[in-house]
């Protein structure tokens, strides 16, 4: 079964980032939050101790899903790539949706990177699969619960 997990560079250099963080700040920060509270006497009753192990429980939980995504990362960089003009993982895209009558532009990117507000959506995601193999020109159908949208590629950067 292939574990792999498709990042843009800059996605797994923000996963690194936010590892990096987890490790050297967080977790030694709420480690000695849980020795404060630990002073403060019975820890049955102690709101501080309580809370700070439940950080320490979803901080744990992140640095494992995070160590897991990395080990497991299939990093493309697609400014590295042949520019075939075709729209594959990473590639920005430039649309007219004809339904909105509008520009817009999207980067195909991993799960884990996915920001709709940024401009960046899930390989995965409807949109995503019907965009992908298309070159400029071609129309994707994509079916959406409202109906049925058409986008025509207006351009496919390598960037």
């Amino acid at each position: 079964m292939n574990n792999k997990v498709p990042l843009t560079k800059a996605g797994a250099d923000k996963l690194e980032i936010e590892l990096k963080e987890l490790k050297s700040v967080r977790r030694p920060r709420v480690i000695q939050a849980i020795a404060e509270a630990r002073e403060h006497g019975d820890l049955k009753e102690n709101a501080e101790y309580h809370a700070a192990r439940e950080e320490q429980g979803f901080i744990e939980a992140r640095i494992k899903d995070l160590e897991g995504k990395l080990t497991n990362a299939q990093i493309i960089d697609v400014t590295t790539m042949k520019d075939t003009g075709r729209v594959i993982f990473g590639t920005t895209v430039v649309i007219y949706d004809e339904n909105e009558d509008k520009e817009i532009t999207y980067q195909i990117v991993g799960e884990d990177e996915a920001n709709i507000k940024a401009g960046k959506i899930s390989v995965s995601s409807p949109v995503a699969m019907a965009l992908t193999g298309k070159e400029v020109d071609d129309v994707a159908l994509v079916k959406t619960p409202s109906g049925d949208k058409e986008l025509e590629i207006l351009a496919v950067k390598y960037i």
